[in-house]
């Protein structure tokens, strides 16, 4: 199955540890040499219209995702996932 970027960003993803809704997907990071996709970026949701700053970024690595469905992405969660927005560090 192959995807666009835009068929990716229109499915939720979704933890398949607790079933939780985590988001869609807004960005992707590549390798500029070769064109590999490296990881996926769900952006840290804003909380209470941005006044008390936002959540977290979400790094999904390939390794992470379990299934690219119709509708949805189901994912794995590590602790390693969530990286401090503006803090990010290159994936290995």
């Amino acid at each position: 199955m192959i995807c666009s970027l835009n068929e990716l960003k229109c499915k939720e993803v979704i933890n398949i540890e607790n079933g939780e809704r985590i988001g869609y997907i807004d960005d992707i990071e590549f390798e500029s040499e070769n064109g590999t996709i490296i990881a996926f970026v769900i952006y840290g949701r804003t909380r209470f219209w941005g006044i008390f700053g936002k959540d977290d970024d979400i790094i999904l690595t390939c390794k992470d995702i379990k299934l690219v469905g119709k509708d949805a992405i189901l994912v794995k969660l590590t602790s390693n996932c969530y990286v401090k927005s503006g803090k990010r560090k290159k994936i290995q």
